[in-house]
């Protein structure tokens, strides 16, 4: 109980501190400093009543400071430049503090004095004309550090740069300390027991988050219930967007950083950039070297048999390898508004898992009990290989807030894998055998997308949002298994347990949104239009599939009315669909586990999600944020797993195989809650609770689920000490719950870890604990070293129950625990404007995004 203890204990401080806090402020007498060192860029075009461009005017920006002699405030000039021929300026390395003001003066015209604020860092002024009665434009204003929750009408956006407990480790690292996001210790994540869609900066993507380095992360967007904007796909979970980090200083800079486990597994990468006139480079290299661990057991009794039996599996993995990462990315920036952009990644990776189970099966005759021991030893090779190449365009136009981008998008990848199982038999009365399997498989993946999309303010509120996207996903993949013929010593092949599949699937869309403010109440209606279509084939067999779904209508509306002392209420509503996978339709029985073989199902239909989310959002004088939300998902043709028995292809023998199928629907509804606050200067907080019921409706009783009440709760510190010390301790705690419906399983973990029907058990609470501690020193703390434990108590514990008609089943799993990780990190840089002067980077303050798909 005394986890429990804990956990509502700090959700209490965390409640109790809003009120306490300070608020802080800027420091009286004189201007503010820069925030935190960051600098923004202005950039515009001046033009007469007529239009014509002003070459020669006097750009420049002021900012109040305090002489020492005459103890007055007085404006003192930080940046200055003059027109070009064109008329166009630019306006670099501003330091961003308040009662900036820019001042526009020529011969002939009447001077222009209007104060600056940021964000954003890269500001379009638009085209400015000099003349006697000229109208402002709308100040903006931004804080000088992010928050670590930040919310949209459509979004909740969390702050992970500085992210201490996932230094050195990769985006599973980061989801573990993301509100609202659950991870288990296979890397598979779920958000509000579901799986969401994997997007990195705005479009999906096909790398797991294992393969992305925590270091490149800036931020999380979790997006519950995606507007018409996004992919109507995945509608169990919505989306997660990992933003990546982008360069935005002038000149050359970069950074290093290496690290070790204590298992000897080493990490390091290396970024850099380079801003150059039109052009800027980015390149970065990052390798992540993996010694993973893990034990656990399966308690299993068979029942459905003619003769009972009670089997357990004692099981210890080993998983040693590695990947490496590298992008590469250029902009070239051909005037203030128009960038193109080219990108191109490589990944690598190769993993080694061998697993030994200990298998005891007592079988019972007439009252008589036999024993049987085995032992079966699993020796795995797994490597991919991708590249990607992104090509994109950005134009803004003079009317701020209006843009137009066109993004084509090819990711490629291929894997190979091997695997040899050598399972020995022992019985008292007979003597010893053995039998070996041998699987050798492999496949490809492409995926390619092609997406414009079109903003355009229709008022200085009501904003147009529209475009189109066409994506095409193919894949190739085979497995061939081999039985050992003791008699010849030989590999025979097993046509039956074979299979050659290759899968196409097209998705076209259309959507169009309008948002506006009207006073304290804001809307965005939007809606999509979708159709898709996918084929495959079993090569060699003759065996076809295909289906083709109409076109699908999926509205999205979002609501939010501000009230008094910083409240706002939100309500909205969205239809989306969850097309099956591909694993979810090949039809290849995959028995490599005896006690779990899987099959898909072709003839699976997709699903069809309606959520509707009621939110309630306070922010307090000292910044701290509470939100509330109550959530109901109502799914149609839900896809979920179910179990049946029929005869093994490869054997003839009777088996249980675990499938997918259509139910009829299911329902879920929760209330989550939200806070972030800073304690005091030194400590911040974040807090999350998810209280939520779930149940699957069916014709097939066996794939029924009782509804079941859970809840999830994450809490995480950042605590700065003395001396440049830093600490971050972090807790989650998951009860006993449901099974995930249609969660996504990583291809290339071990055996048994695919869960039982969705419909039929549930996972046993557990929690776990992680802390960081990272010192900062050198000048302008460039260097750092960050210790980070995660698991300290061995708690995390992936334990399952599931039982069916058939057999009950304990599964129990525990990986990594107690992990430590030490890493180092320099950066460097040289901000020389006179050497390394940036111009006409209108557009290219976004970078290449999506270098990673």
């Amino acid at each position: 109980m005394q986890k429990y203890y804990l956990l509502i204990t700090m959700m209490l401080l965390t409640l109790g501190v809003w009120a306490q806090a300070p608020a802080g402020g800027p420091p009286r007498g004189g201007a503010m400093p820069a925030m935190g060192g960051m600098t923004g860029h202005l950039y515009g075009k001046i033009l007469d009543n007529d239009g014509k461009a002003i070459p020669y005017a006097s750009v420049i920006i002021l900012q109040p400071k305090m002489d020492p002699a005459t103890k007055k405030t007085k404006d003192v000039l930080v940046k200055g430049a003059l027109t070009k021929v064109n008329g166009e300026f630019s306006l670099d390395e501003i330091p961003m503090g308040r009662g900036l003001k820019l001042r526009i003066s020529m011969t002939g015209f009447k001077a222009i004095e209007r104060p600056v604020a940021f964000p954003p860092f890269d500001k379009d002024l638009g085209n400015i004309k000099m003349e006697a009665d000229v109208s402002q434009l709308q100040g903006v204003t931004v804080a000088g550090s992010k928050p670590l929750m930040q919310l949209d009408i459509d979004k909740k956006v969390f702050n992970v740069e500085k992210n201490l407990t996932s230094a050195g480790g990769t985006a599973v690292d980061v989801m573990k300390n993301v509100p609202s996001v659950n991870v288990d210790i296979d890397g598979n994540v779920s958000v509000r027991n579901a799986s969401p869609q994997l997007y990195i900066d705005g479009r999906p993507t096909t790398l797991t988050l294992e393969q992305i380095p925590a270091d490149a992360i800036e931020s999380v967007e979790v997006i519950t219930n995606p507007s018409a904007k996004y992919d109507a796909s995945g509608g169990n979970a919505g989306i997660l967007n990992l933003v990546l980090k982008k360069n935005r200083k002038t000149g050359y800079n970069g950074n290093l950083r290496a690290g070790v486990d204590k298992r000897g597994a080493v990490n390091g990468g290396a970024d850099f950039n380079l801003r150059q006139g039109k052009f800027n480079i980015t390149a970065s290299a990052m390798g992540n070297q993996q010694k993973s661990r893990s034990t656990g057991f399966t308690d299993r009794n068979n029942f459905g048999d003619q003769t009972p039996s009670h089997v357990h599996q004692d099981n210890k993995n080993r998983t040693d390898g590695g990947f490496v990462f590298g992008k590469l990315g250029v902009d070239y920036f051909m005037n203030n508004r128009t960038t193109l952009s080219v990108a191109g990644i490589k990944v690598h990776g190769s993993m080694k898992p061998n697993e030994v189970i200990d298998i005891t099966t007592d079988s019972i005759f007439s009252g008589t009990k036999e024993t049987y021991y085995s032992q079966r030893v699993s020796d795995m090779k797994n490597e991919f290989n991708a590249n990607g190449l992104v090509l994109g365009m950005k134009h803004l136009f003079p009317k701020e807030g209006k843009e137009l981008t066109v993004d084509v998008n090819y990711f490629g990848g291929k894997a190979e894998n091997n695997s040899l199982y050598t399972t020995n038999y022992l019985k008292a009365t007979e003597p010893s055998s053995m039998d070996q399997q041998r699987i050798n498989g492999g496949g490809k993946i492409s995926f390619l997308t092609a997406q414009t999309d079109y903003v355009d303010p229709l008022t200085k509120t009501m904003k147009l949002e529209t475009g189109l996207r066409f994506s095409r996903r193919t894949t190739d993949t085979r497995s061939d298994n081999y039985f050992l013929d003791p008699a010849t010593g030989e590999f025979n092949f097993i046509d039956a347990a074979s299979i050659h599949y290759k899968n196409n699937d097209n998705v076209y869309a259309a959507y169009a949104s309008i948002s506006d403010n009207i006073g304290k109440f804001g809307y965005k209606v939007g809606l999509r239009l979708e159709s898709s279509n996918y084929d495959g084939e079993i090569m060699g067999k003759s065996e076809k599939f295909s289906n083709s779904y109409p076109a699908s209508l999926f509205p999205s509306l979002f609501l939010s009315q501000k009230l008094n002392k910083n409240q706002e209420l939100q309500l909205s509503y969205t239809r989306r669909v969850n097309r099956p996978n591909f694993m979810q339709l090949i039809p290849y029985t995959d028995s490599t586990d005896r006690l779990n073989i899987n099959r898909g199902n072709p003839d699976l239909v997709p699903e069809f999600t309606q959520s509707l989310e009621f939110s309630y959002l306070k922010t307090f004088d000292n910044k701290a944020t509470f939100m509330a939300t109550l959530y109901y998902k109502y799914t149609t043709n839900l896809i979920t797993r179910y179990l049946t028995k029929e005869a093994n292809p490869a054997t003839g023998d009777s088996i249980l195989i675990n499938t997918y199928i259509n139910a009829n629907s299911s329902y879920a509804a929760g209330a989550e809650l939200t806070a972030t606050t800073n304690v005091t200067k030194w400590w911040n907080l974040s807090a999350n609770v998810n209280i939520y019921n779930s149940k699957i409706n069916t014709d097939i009783v066996s794939a029924s689920q009782d509804a079941l009440w859970s809840w999830y709760g994450k809490l995480n510190n950042n605590i700065k000490l003395p001396l440049a010390l830093e600490l971050q301790l972090s807790g989650t705690y998951q009860s006993k719950t449901n099974l995930p419906v249609n969660k996504e399983q990583r291809m290339d973990g071990p055996p048994m870890q695919q869960a039982q029907n969705a419909s039929q058990g549930y996972i046993k609470g557990f929690y776990g604990v992680d802390a960081a501690l990272k010192k900062s020193f050198l000048k302008n703390n460039a260097a750092s070293i960050t210790f980070a434990a995660n698991d300290i108590f061995r708690s995390r514990i992936n334990e399952q129950y599931s039982e069916s008609t058939f057999f009950n089943q304990t599964y129990s799993r525990l990986r990594d625990p107690q992990m430590f990780r030490l890493t180092f990190a320099y950066r460097f840089g040289k901000m020389d404007v006179s050497l390394f002067k940036r111009k006409n980077m209108g557009a290219g303050m976004e970078g290449m995004s999506g270098v990673m798909q």
